[in-house]
């Protein structure tokens, strides 16, 4: 059987698994359709979750940045898994026993606002907006390689297919389908990075073989840092960029995550105040599996790739156009070249594909003397690496079409979650709360369907000109909501002084100021000289716009604790509700508020 025969039926059968479980769970209800009736299970909750939070960043992008930086991108582990720490002990159970259903919700009851509450919604729709352009890219990634069409078709087949399961499903049937895109993206993760240990380093465990040594005798990570260095690239294992830098990054992914609505909302599906801070404890459990494992993928991709171009080390001679075109070993390359995302050029006519730094002093010199005229690899987006890495290591076909099964199961998984964040926001929060409060239920599900699908128009139209690789875009959208929603959030549950005017002024100054450093080096102002300001050469020092969140934040809290401070104290009655919900009876039946 072909490996395209392979990709759609492991392909296919995932589809209509997740298919059949969105018809069996179909929302019936509003509760349903938000909350799924508040009756999942904390370990079932804690694996929708993974699935939610593990998408096309985690599992097609993570690996890939981490492969081509090394130790500098590590702090995406740090950052995506302390969040959820954050999550169990400052947020998930507090929230839950607030009973709402939605993030808006709880802000404007809390600060008695219905300003407070459209202004968490417009940070809730940029943030999510801006995460969920990283998952249709991610899908479209995927589908364009294991179709073998163009990407942009790739992304509009990813789209119907989101909209078949979650529009109709809901939460309730969301949640059920991530635990089945759980089971399958951990397997399709695992499998191939037990393979390629086992291949490089004779050990099963891949986080383990990372440390263990090659058939050479030399430890992988001393083999990789020789390579890459011979290379002219920066050594693997070395910390090359600032350090207060990779400090921000880190903590603006962990109160990233902690404040991301596409999340938070998983913890008001489960029946009790315990079991919120059980399904968070679950989540990164289920989440650490992966995680474990990523760093282990990418540095043995790296080095399968360094050795694929270099196949007789950096003393010998770069590949040749011959063997690409011929050698089954190389096979992959031209069928990735199908995407668009890969792409190589003999510039000088020697037959040769020569890949290294053409930055580094020494190699420009070496290029000189041998005729080189730049680095040959043009293309290698670094999204593609997950994907295309059992094949790399010329893995067995069924392997192949798991990890294409596994990939648009995280990148979908997400998107799923996202998608109902937004449609929440605006039918629940918006029509609901604000502009027609006598909607009847059977007009709310209905709105909620529809704004939906209009979101999915919305992330299919940006994810096709994406602001950077999937993670990149989603590091943004965790700046947003890091500068944004997590201080109201904590404000709201710890702090009896923040009043309405002030969390209001807070929210706004940290979602723009965020927003004006990441439009300046992103480069978006047609003002003349904004453009000079770029990651490479940030505004402030060190600090690249990924990592702005974290200042962002301190905005926030600054200003919303500086105005309140000038304004009218928090009413008795807000007092007294924020004194209950942060009662220690965790393991108690919650309020519920609908």
């Amino acid at each position: 059987m072909d490996q395209f025969t392979l990709n759609l039926l492991f392909v296919g059968a995932s589809f209509a698994l997740y298919i059949g479980i969105a018809i069996w769970a179909r929302a019936g209800s509003t509760s349903e359709f938000y909350a799924a009736g508040r009756g999942v299970h904390p370990v079932t909750n804690g694996m929708a979750t993974a699935a939610d939070w593990m998408s096309a960043a985690s599992f097609i992008s993570m690996a890939g940045l981490i492969a081509f930086t090394g130790y500098d991108n590590s702090s995406f582990l740090m950052g995506w898994t302390g969040g959820y720490v954050l999550l169990a002990l400052l947020l998930a159970p507090y929230l839950r026993k607030f009973g709402k259903f939605t993030v808006s919700e709880f802000i404007g009851d809390r600060f008695y606002s219905s300003t407070a509450r459209m202004v968490a919604v417009i940070c809730l729709l940029v943030a999510s907006i801006t995460y969920v352009i990283g998952q249709m890219q991610g899908v479209g990634i995927a589908f364009g390689r294991f179709l073998e069409i163009d990407a942009f078709w790739g992304l509009l087949i990813g789209a119907c297919v989101v909209f078949a399961y979650a529009v109709f499903g809901g939460m309730k049937g969301v949640t059920y389908t991530q635990v089945a895109q759980y089971c399958v993206l951990i397997t399709a993760y695992t499998i191939p990075a037990v393979f390629i240990s086992l291949q490089l380093t004779g050990n099963p465990i891949p986080a383990l073989g990372l440390f263990g040594s090659t058939e050479s005798g030399e430890p992988l990570l001393a083999k990789l840092n020789q390579i890459v260095t011979d290379l002219g690239f920066a050594e693997y294992t070395a910390a090359h960029g600032s350090t207060i830098n990779m400090v921000l990054f880190t903590l603006s992914l962990m109160i990233g995550t902690a404040g991301l609505p596409h999340v938070i909302m998983r913890f008001f599906t489960v029946p009790r105040v315990s079991d919120a801070r059980w399904s968070a404890g679950w989540t990164l459990v289920f989440i650490a599996l992966l995680y474990l494992t990523a760093p282990a993928v990418g540095a043995m991709a790296r080095l399968n790739i360094s050795e694929l171009m270099w196949p007789n080390g950096t003393s010998g001679e770069a590949v040749s156009v011959e063997q690409i075109e011929t050698d089954p070993e190389y096979a992959w390359m031209a069928t990735w070249q199908k995407t668009g995302l890969l792409g190589w050029e003999d510039k000088n006519g020697d037959g040769k594909i020569q890949y290294y730094n053409d930055q580094n002093a020494d190699l420009q010199a070496k290029a000189a003397e041998n005729g080189w005229e730049g680095n040959e690899l043009t293309n290698f987006n670094r999204d593609i690496l997950v994907l295309a890495n059992p094949e790399i290591a010329s893995l067995p076909g069924w392997v192949i079409g798991l990890v294409a099964a596994g990939g648009l199961a995280a990148a979908l998984s997400t998107a799923a979650g996202l998608l109902l964040a937004i449609s929440s926001a605006v039918s629940h929060d918006l029509l609901k709360g604000q502009l027609t409060p006598n909607m009847s239920e059977k007009s709310e599900l209905l709105a909620a369907r529809v704004s939906m699908a209009a979101a999915i128009v919305v992330a299919v139209l940006l994810g096709l000109n994406p602001p950077g690789f999937a993670a990149q875009t989603v590091a943004l959208a965790f700046g947003l909501a890091a500068a944004s929603i997590f201080p109201a959030l904590m404000m709201g549950i710890f702090s009896t002084r923040i009043n309405n005017v002030g969390a209001v002024a807070g929210m706004l100054a940290g979602l723009v100021v965020t927003l004006l450093y990441i439009f300046l080096h992103k480069g978006w102002f047609f003002i003349p000289d904004t453009n000079s300001f770029t990651d490479d050469n940030p505004l402030l020092g060190p600090i690249k716009s990924t990592s702005f969140g974290a200042i962002g934040a301190a905005v926030n809290f600054a200003v919303a604790y500086f105005v309140s401070g000038m304004t009218k104290e928090t009413p008795q009655e807000i007092k007294d509700l924020v004194e209950s919900v942060r009662i220690p009876r965790g393991a108690g039946v919650a309020v519920e508020g609908h």
